[in-house]
């Protein structure tokens, strides 16, 4: 049998943690706040929509960017909440999720030699991405409770190598949104080292205590050389469905376009109209799907907190983080591991999506995108680690 190569692009990477955090929870009966998917599902016209194309025949091979309503309404999305006019025939592409965005964008972009500068922690994807291309990853640590950009440390990731910055605001797994200021020092370093600035925001909608989402496109003078990517799985309780995009200039979206017709061709088919229809729903909507999460975020926090975890409270996403340390944790990856027996609860450590794991050593990504009974069945088994503790 032959033998896999230890020098391929992906030989460092194993199961996602995601899988692994899945499976111990289903072998223990713990409730799952590991993986970021809600249990309920979106908005009852967009779930009939999508049952309409189905009905109507929509169930082929789509055209290669995306079904034309669903282009115009991301474009009409774009102009809508944030001023920005993108052309839906040339600067737009449907994508099979975020993911797909991701991967095509850096794999159109970057090559042997050259550098992505990202935060860590880091969806997990991206390391992975940035290998296949050949490039190397340098990083700026966003630390616990506050994650704030730190200047010094994002401007020596910089180099005379770095083709883009990977940007992902509000910002998985802390649920940080970068403030206005953070994000004009990441768009004037990109300028000052003629870098494109990939930002992930398919949690642009979920932002809490009325924080603002600040697309880095917005900026002035960021806009010919940002991708800006979203989704609608994160917004409208819809991750099954793999609807995501990108805008951002036509020749960045046509080499995009370029490296996804080899990875996917196409997808999700009868989703997109039902997208597009959920893209134009009135701002009520939004706010109810926010202010809902919000009330969820603070059920959860005030569980973690009680049990006698430190809580970094979120600004935006479906996650917080917990530093088990105050409970005598040494290593997050061996509490997560032990999660189940001492709460019946899942959660995943911070250090797996990091270079530097002493910085995250004892974090614990939560999630709260779940319905209330679950959550408050969660709380009531997470004070189990107060009364060990005492």
């Amino acid at each position: 049998m032959p033998s896999l190569r230890r020098d391929a692009p992906l030989a460092g990477f194993g199961t996602t943690v995601f899988a692994e955090m899945t499976a111990l929870a289903q072998r223990t009966g713990s409730i799952n706040l590991g993986q970021g998917f809600p249990d309920t599902d979106g908005p009852r016209v967009m779930l009939e929509a999508a049952k309409a194309a189905i009905d109507a025949g929509r169930n082929q091979y789509p055209p290669g960017p995306g079904v034309p309503e669903l282009l115009l309404a991301i474009a009409r999305h774009q102009e809508r909440f944030y001023g920005l006019r993108v052309d839906p025939a040339s600067e737009v592409l449907v994508t099979v999720g975020a993911t797909e965005a991701i991967a095509s964008v850096i794999l159109a972009l970057c090559e042997a030699g050259d550098e992505v500068v990202t935060f860590e922690p880091y969806y997990d994807s991206y390391a992975a991405t940035i290998a296949l291309s050949g490039a190397a990853r340098r990083t700026s640590v966003l630390r616990f409770p506050d994650f704030a950009v730190d200047e010094a440390s994002l401007r020596a990731a910089f180099s005379s190598r770095t083709r883009l910055v990977l940007l992902n605001t509000p910002h998985n797994p802390t649920g940080k949104v970068f403030t206005r200021a953070e994000l004009e020092l990441v768009a004037s370093l990109a300028r000052q080292h003629d870098a494109w600035v990939v930002t992930d925001e398919v949690y642009e909608h979920l932002v809490f205590d009325g924080v603002e989402h600040v697309p880095m496109a917005s900026l002035p003078g960021m806009a010919e050389r940002t991708i800006t990517i979203s989704s609608a799985g994160k917004t409208f309780s819809v991750t099954g469905w793999k609807v995501g995009w990108l805008c951002g200039p036509r020749e960045v979206v046509s080499a995009a376009r370029t490296v996804k017709q080899f990875i996917t061709f196409v997808g999700s088919g009868p989703f997109q109209p039902a997208v597009a229809l959920a893209l134009g729903l009135d701002d009520e909507v939004y706010a109810g799907l926010a202010a809902s999460l919000q009330r969820k975020r603070d059920l959860l926090c005030s569980a973690l907190a009680a049990s006698g975890l430190e809580v970094s409270r979120p600004a935006g996403t479906y996650f917080v983080i917990a530093d088990a340390a105050p409970l005598g944790a040494l290593d997050g990856v061996e509490f997560a591991r032990r999660l189940p027996e001492l709460a019946g609860v899942v959660g995943v450590p911070v250090s797996v999506f990091c270079d530097d794991r002493d910085a995250a050593r004892t974090l614990i990504r939560f999630a709260f995108c779940k319905r209330d009974d679950v959550l408050v069945e969660a709380s009531r088994r997470l004070s189990a680690l107060s009364r060990a503790k005492a």
